[in-house]
């Protein structure tokens, strides 16, 4: 049963990272933000992004924030596994 628990979470992490490497792929076509689909994914995506937005991420025209929010969302999965690792150790 835990085993279940802990894959659920691991497939939560890795299908938001999905999510924002689609969203960052939308702005490569014109109006795709605009569609449902655009519109679902930044009201899933942009808080999270809004975190990194207040960073100096943009440099000669490219924007690094999803880059960057995909590599904390990583380390916090990671965090995440080695705590529950702990906890479970412990118990």
């Amino acid at each position: 049963m835990l085993y279940f628990v802990i894959r659920a979470i691991s497939n939560l992490f890795d299908l938001y990272s999905i999510a924002l490497i689609v969203y960052a792929l939308l702005s490569w076509f014109p109006g795709a933000y605009q569609t449902k689909f655009g519109e679902f994914l930044t009201l899933i995506v942009e808080p999270y992004l809004k975190l990194f937005r207040r960073l100096p991420l943009q440099f000669a025209g490219l924007d690094f924030t999803v880059w960057v929010a995909i590599l904390a969302l990583n380390l916090l999965n990671r965090v995440v596994f080695y705590l529950i690792g702990v906890l479970l150790m412990l118990l």
